[in-house]
């Protein structure tokens, strides 16, 4: 169980951002599936009711203030088995055509961002539209499809006439998909789940508009990428600091010195990293493959 654990943890480091997303949504899928197991054999199904409740985003804005996590993990948060199934399915296959023309970075803030764009268009629809102000108290939102949308809808317009093959139809522009799925998502708000598609609007809207700007020469995402870096430096373990290392010809080594080898060093390894995220840990040459373990050895 150690070796397998072990497993899981080396294949995520070395997965693209991709290949995580699908990951994140698959672990948390399987965690809420045993809790859930877990609370019936006990015979306290509303736990399962609970859990779901603190983990999805709410309709009403007053449980949202003292449940503000929710906008995030709503977007990882999956129930039925083929909900997440379809989801992470064209997160895959739009993922890797959107990682063919834009780098991992952007793919990372937009899957956030399109998820925070369609849960506040899913509580503002919910909170100042008549149609749907009863069901406010009740209504929650969960699943990666608006999240999902914002990233199938950035590279069906950033690359309009990329083509697929669809079974039974063949060879298909992805941008007659993109506006079939709007116009599905939007007949369908009157025939159940209106909060979902909805939700899935806002994401898809935000993935127009960025594709839009983007063919400008604008990046939306820029500053939230820069926020992205702040905090992971932030919570990223510092190495303890050396007054003087030996160097191999015996001579001590100034701090000066020490400071620009450890940066050099640290900007090799951000290099490599950075190639895992884009291509995957197969694309490393043997000489970057021993610099990352030697790195993690210590």
């Amino acid at each position: 169980m150690i070796n397998f654990n072990s497993q899981i943890r080396d294949s995520f480091k070395r997965a693209n951002v991709l290949t995580r997303l699908i990951y994140i949504n698959i672990g948390v899928y399987i965690l809420i599936k045993f809790l859930s197991l877990f609370f019936f054999l006990l015979n306290r199904r509303e736990l399962d009711a609970t859990l779901l409740g603190f983990l999805a985003l709410p309709a009403d804005t007053g449980v949202l203030l003292v449940r503000p996590w929710t906008l995030v993990t709503y977007m990882f948060l999956h129930y039925g088995f083929f909900h997440i199934l379809f989801n992470m399915l064209w997160l895959f296959w739009f993922g890797k055509i959107f990682l063919e023309y834009l780098d991992a970075r952007k793919l990372t803030a937009i899957y956030l961002i399109g998820g925070f764009a369609g849960g506040l268009l899913y509580i503002a629809a919910y909170n100042l539209l008549p149609a749907f102000r009863d069901q406010v108290p009740v209504s929650i939102a969960l699943g990666a499809s608006a999240a999902i949308l914002a990233v199938v809808m950035t590279i069906s317009f950033y690359v309009p006439d990329y083509r697929v093959n669809l079974m039974f139809i063949g060879p298909v522009k992805i941008k007659y998909i993109a506006l079939g799925t709007i116009l599905i998502d939007l007949f369908s708000i009157q025939s159940g789940n209106a909060g979902g598609h909805i939700a899935h609007l806002g994401g898809a809207l935000f993935g127009i508009l960025y594709a839009w700007q983007l063919t400008r020469g604008k990046d939306l995402v820029r500053g939230f990428n820069k926020l992205l870096d702040a905090l992971v430096t932030l919570f990223k373990p510092r190495p303890k600091m050396r007054v003087k290392y030996k160097k191999p010809r015996g001579r001590p080594e100034t701090d000066m010195e020490y400071n620009a080898r450890k940066s050099a060093e640290q900007a090799e390894i951000d290099r490599i990293l950075e190639k895992i995220s884009k291509n995957g840990y197969a694309a490393l040459t043997k000489e970057e493959k021993e610099k990352l373990f030697t790195s993690s050895k210590r």
